[in-house]
């Protein structure tokens, strides 16, 4: 039987763990956003920039990229507590998968739409933003759904530095009373907000479907 302290450890860890997570797509949209414009763009230094920045996120371990934000900073001057680094290294990770994403839904439009655009007055950015992004984000549904679920999972990474997520929580009251049963209880957890998550993007994807 839980206690009423053990039940609040884990309901704190799992606000911890859905905070990271809604915080990092948030950053990870806007970020990826960034870098497929820069994806795209006929700047070849801007396009290179970003290459690298994907090839790297995309090609190391996140729990590389947590250790190196939060253990390596600070050598360089830049002090960081677990949470703060946390969601940078996840926002910088989500960033490098949703850029590719969101470049695949922007070159997914028809590019006589960027042309009829032009012929309005339209600068390319303008087209962008008020013309083919608006018709790209349904597109977009099912990926980040997916990218939202992943980090969902990939927060319990967050645990080796120190951060009392949900993984964390459930391992130091498993370690104390030695009962592995509070693994069982995260990994209820977890299933839930996967669970939810999943129902609410399929809804999502249903109602602005491109595909009926």
């Amino acid at each position: 039987m839980l206690t009423s302290k053990q039940v609040i450890a884990l309901l704190q860890g799992a606000g911890s763990t859905l905070q990271l997570t809604l915080l990092a797509i948030v950053f990870g949209i806007v970020l990826g956003l960034f870098l497929a414009l820069g994806r795209i763009s006929r700047n070849k230094i801007i396009n290179t920039i970003c290459w690298i920045y994907i090839w790297i996120f995309r090609g190391t371990p996140l729990l590389l990229q947590i250790l190196v934000v939060y253990y390596a900073l600070p050598q360089y001057g830049i002090m960081l507590d677990a949470f703060p680094s946390a969601i940078i290294a996840l926002s910088l990770n989500s960033g490098a998968y949703l850029a590719e994403t969101i470049r695949a839904a922007i070159q997914s439009i028809d590019k006589g739409q960027m042309e009829a655009s032009k012929a309005l007055g339209m600068s390319y950015y303008q087209a962008m933003f008020k013309v083919i992004i608006p018709q790209s984000y349904r597109r977009l549904i099912p990926p980040v759904g997916n990218e939202m679920i992943m980090l969902l999972k990939d927060s319990s990474l967050v645990s080796a530095i120190g951060m009392a997520e949900l993984l964390r929580n459930a391992k130091v009251m498993a370690n104390s009373s030695a009962d592995a049963v509070f693994y069982v209880y995260a990994a209820v957890i977890y299933l839930f907000f996967t669970s939810l998550l999943t129902l609410m993007f399929q809804r999502l994807e249903k109602r602005y479907s491109i595909y009926e």
